[in-house]
């Protein structure tokens, strides 16, 4: 209950606490009832003066904020509205998590598509790529951005400096506040270095070592401190001789004789120093002489069978098999016996080998860096491992891997990617043009890399864009929705798009800065002169684009000013708005991230219904006049199996199917 709610709790009246009803006639006093008046915001509700603030906390024409209010939406409306306002809600936004997996290309198996990759690159230059190409290339620049060169490549990075190391820090600062929510000024405090009397600084993790190491002995110590300042826990020299009784004087003796004591080589210590000592002193005395009572077997090193409650009842399981371990063949004489008898081995030369020894050419030695880099991250992916990793064969010998490579713009910086590597190389399609879709089949374990759709879209958008996106065209980009070739292997790079959406003409297209499809419909020239879009009326304007897709408002809004506005006045119902997070620094020198409300359109193009085949020629009229496609004629008749000349028989003494298959037909 909120303290206004209470407050008023507080001055209700004695009637006024039970009474709900609609008709009270109950007469006003003071301390007792009050006046019965409807709600101002006519609602319909009727009750007491006093209950009046605990209605507005309930009454469905109050205007609040929006439930996502914390995520940017700035819209205030009836409560009663609030759960309709959902489905509109601009702040309502869902990210797409669709994935798709792929290969990289293999040059060493003939059958792939190698040829057709490098020949398409060369083929569309200047024109429109085809839609598999196009996301392929999108899919391997994501792929580059990401792979960074020093987990591969340790030993080609570039010597760090401190400054590189502090910003790191910082930025690792900054993200740990994101994520635990530590301030900058904390952090500062906790790593705060402690300075002795000497003048030497020593880091607070370092004193909490030096800590811990010596506080067993100052623990020690405060025990013997207050042992000695308590002398009745220490039993006096005078009283052991006061024995009376013979019982006390067997005591006695054997208290003379040191049976009583508390060291560890005597009888029954244990039992003692828990009868005596407290737990800490308890604890201390096991820390101090552990290994003298072990010596003295006043304690077990592991628990006794007969005393484990857990495993004390099991019974071992006999063994059923005649070896149950397999000796390691290094062990064996005859196996290594070529390491001791110089006879043995086989005859070599030391000598040292240089690359120049292996008759390659000096442009040969080094690597290609997005080739060698793939090859390193599938085989971590596939594998488990890495390249020429150290593997043990058994306790005797490992099996040494070592993988050099040299590359042209080692060495690299601490962040570098694959990215920044590839900028000035020429491009070229290491990744296959098919890919496969996330199922029981082919699931992320199995493929190497895989690739996030990741885009932000309206909740009322976002069943359209998994319908034409995902369904339609990614699923079935290969093969049905684009057709190409079937000499494609060979080289050949003819494709043709199949599909068109049923209400207008208009091709898939996919932009690969936006990493988005979109549909370019298909003009027919009429004639006559150019009109500007800008010299129509603003009101005009804004009615036109009224019906655009969010795709196409979102780039007609980098147009020009003009149409940034007119796009703008349409972000309320056509619009989502997200949270951004920016890294701002502080005045500590650390960094912060903080959520910033971005209004921006998605990237969905129109929603299609439905799809028609397109009017194009089939593709058997491309193998008329396709280069890879190799005609061969036959001059010379070919004689069939059922004319050899030797075969003179009738029609009853037709050949059998054993003299069919052994004859010489021929």
């Amino acid at each position: 209950m909120s303290r206004r709610s209470r407050a008023s709790r507080e001055r209700q009246h004695v009637h006024c606490d039970s009474c709900y009803s609609r008709r009270c006639r109950a007469r006003v006093e003071v301390s007792v009832c009050c006046a019965l008046i409807p709600c101002r915001l006519h609602c319909g509700a009727l009750f007491h003066l006093c209950k009046e603030e605990d209605h507005l906390l309930l009454c469905p024409n109050v205007r609040v904020p929006c439930l996502n209010a914390g995520y940017g939406c700035p819209v205030q409306l009836p409560r009663s509205s609030q759960a309709a306002h959902l489905q509109v809600c601009p702040a309502s936004v869902v990210c797409c998590s669709m994935e798709w997996l792929r290969w990289p290309t293999d040059d060493t198996n003939p059958h792939s598509y190698i040829t057709l990759q490098e020949n398409v690159l060369k083929d569309n230059e200047g024109q429109g790529e085809a839609l598999d190409v196009a996301v392929a290339l999108a899919d391997q620049a994501e792929l580059y951005s990401r792979l960074k060169m020093r987990p591969l490549y340790p030993e080609q990075m570039e010597e760090e400096e401190e400054e590189e190391i502090r910003e790191e820090k910082k930025e690792e600062m900054a993200m740990a506040e994101f994520v635990t929510g530590v301030t900058n000024s904390d952090a500062n405090k906790e790593n705060s270095s402690v300075q002795n009397s000497a003048g030497l600084v020593l880091s607070k993790e370092k004193h909490n070592l030096c800590d811990m190491m010596f506080s067993m002995e100052r623990g020690g110590c405060a025990v013997a401190q207050e042992n000695l300042g308590n002398p009745e826990q220490s039993p006096r020299p005078a009283e052991r001789g006061q024995a009376q009784s013979a019982g006390d004087l067997k005591e006695a003796e054997t208290q003379d004789s040191g049976v009583m004591g508390l060291a560890p080589w005597q009888e029954g210590v244990m039992e003692r120093l828990g009868k005596q000592l407290t737990p800490q002193e308890y604890s201390m005395y096991i820390v101090h002489h552990g290994r003298m009572l072990l010596n003295f077997g006043q304690i077990h090193a592991c628990t006794p069978r007969e005393l484990d409650f857990v495993y004390g009842s099991l019974e071992p399981i006999p063994v059923q098999t005649l070896r149950s371990f397999k000796v390691p063949e290094s062990y064996h004489y005859r196996s290594r016996v070529h390491m001791y008898e110089t006879v043995a081995r086989a005859p070599c030369e030391q000598r040292g080998v240089d690359t120049s020894d292996l008759g390659v050419n000096e442009e040969d030695w080094f690597s290609d860096e997005a080739a060698a880099t793939l090859l390193g991250y599938t085989e971590g992916e596939v594998m488990g491992h890495k390249i020429s990793e150290s593997k043990a064969i058994d306790c005797l010998y490992i099996d040494v891997g070592t993988q050099t490579h040299s590359f042209r713009s080692a060495p690299f910086k601490r962040r570098t990617t694959l990215a920044e590597v590839m900028v000035d190389r020429p491009l070229r399609l290491r990744l296959q043009l098919q890919a496969e879709s996330v199922n029981s089949r082919h699931s992320r374990a199995s493929c190497v890399f895989a690739f996030l759709c990741g885009h932000t879209f309206h909740r009322r958008e976002f069943a359209a864009h998994v319908r034409n996106v995902h369904s339609d065209i990614l699923t079935c980009l290969s093969g049905w929705f684009e057709q190409r070739c079937p000499l494609a292997y060979l080289g050949c790079t003819y494709s043709q798009g199949r599909f068109e959406p049923s209400t207008q003409k208009a091709t898939v297209t996919f932009n690969q800065q936006l990493r988005s499809f979109n549909l370019r419909p298909t003009l027919v020239d009429r004639g006559g002169g150019e009109a500007s879009l800008s010299s129509l009326p603003y009101e005009v304007l804004c009615h036109v684009t009224s019906f655009l897709d969010s795709l196409s408002l979102s780039q007609l809004a980098l147009v020009s000013r003009l149409m940034r506005q007119v796009c703008s006045s349409l972000l309320q119902d056509r619009g989502m708005v997200t949270l951004r997070w920016e890294r701002t620094p502080d005045s500590h020198g650390g960094a912060r991230w903080r959520a910033k409300p971005v209004w921006e359109f998605s990237r969905l193009f129109s929603s299609v219904d439905s799809w028609h085949m397109s009017d194009i020629p089939p593709m058997s009229a491309h193998l008329k006049v396709c280069p890879h496609y190799e005609t061969c004629v036959h001059s010379e008749p070919v004689p069939l199996p059922s004319m050899s000349d030797k075969q003179r028989c009738s029609q009853e003494e037709r050949m059998s199917l054993v003299n069919l298959f052994t004859g010489n037909r021929w």
